[in-house]
């Protein structure tokens, strides 16, 4: 990860004063690293014994963090990590522009590693996650918003970098189809999981602990796991309230909200289901040979679901 943090910051020179300025705040401000250490982990798993994976985890984080400068915009977030967002700081074009120049850099650099499929994974990954972003949007305020749909939106948008990240390791030691699919079936199932953790924690955690708000998401009017639970297995009354404050977001009726979710269960629920994708993540490599590599991969599933962060 040191290797990582150096590529990162080699590569996020520009002349442009503003873009160092941001691009650095944001890289700095925090992040648990966990896609770029799926490149590190699912490369090690393999035998892979190059550099490469260096490079590529530096792409995938600056995807990533290309996506988040995009999502507080259009969230009008204020708040990431317990810092204040790039937005507040520095305004939404900058954000924009900024996270515009990620992209492009970590196309260069995915050209820089020469390998053909390395770019049709990472190509449709962004395509992908694109339009899981606008999944999102067209969800917001959609009191409709079923279970298949909410995941469908966790694939699109969370898990696909996941499941590229991981299948990256395995591309770079040749690994035969199969195994490269199983790696890229462990990251699709991790990320799914730790979406919905995500979601659960905006209605169960420590704000000092996630730094963002809670309830953010209901602000927004997103339909998540708890609250489809809740207008599905919850009384009439729980489910017109919740029903009511997705269709016209804002935090009045968030202390309601979050009573009905406590009274259904909501979050165990959720948890369930974050468990059972974990679970398939984990059996999807349980083949692969014994490793300190693999025991990360391992671990990395458990703490997807355990973290309370």
């Amino acid at each position: 990860m040191q290797a990582v943090d150096a590529v990162i910051r080699q590569r996020l020179h520009s002349e442009v004063v503003l873009i160092r300025q941001v691009a650095e705040y944001i890289i700095q401000s925090g992040g648990k690293r966990l896609r770029p250490a799926l490149v590190l982990f699912a490369a090690g798993a393999m035998g892979y014994r190059g550099t490469n994976h260096h490079e590529l985890a530096a792409v995938v984080e600056f995807i990533h963090t290309a996506t988040l400068l995009h999502d507080d915009v259009v969230d009008e977030s204020e708040l990431r990590r317990g810092n204040k967002t790039a937005n507040e700081l520095f305004g939404n074009a900058a954000s924009v522009l900024v996270g515009d120049f990620l992209y492009s850099r970590a196309f260069q650099m995915m050209v820089s590693v020469n390998n053909m499929r390395v770019m049709d994974v990472l190509s449709d990954a962004t395509n992908v996650i694109a339009e899981g972003e606008v999944l999102q949007l067209l969800n917001c305020h959609n009191a409709d918003v079923d279970i298949d749909d909410y995941l469908r939106v966790i694939r699109y948008k969370t898990a696909k970098l996941f499941e590229a990240a991981a299948r990256l390791g395995g591309i770079l030691a040749d690994a035969d189809e199969d195994t490269e699919r199983r790696l890229a079936d462990y990251g699709m199932h991790l990320g799914t999981a730790f979406q919905i953790i995500d979601d659960v924690l905006d209605y169960s955690s420590v704000e000092a602990e996630t730094g963002k708000h809670l309830g953010d998401d209901l602000a927004e009017g997103k339909p998540t796991l708890p609250l489809i639970h809740v207008m599905q297995q919850g009384t009439p009354e729980q489910a017109a309230l919740v029903r009511g404050a997705i269709e016209n977001g804002g935090r009045d009726d968030f202390e309601a909200v979050l009573a009905a979710i406590h009274a259904t269960d909501a979050l165990d629920v959720a948890r369930r289901h974050a468990r059972d994708e974990a679970k398939r993540a984990s059996d999807a490599i349980s083949s692969l040979p014994p490793s300190i590599f693999r025991d990360a991969l391992l671990q990395l599933s458990d703490f997807a679901v355990a973290r309370n962060y």
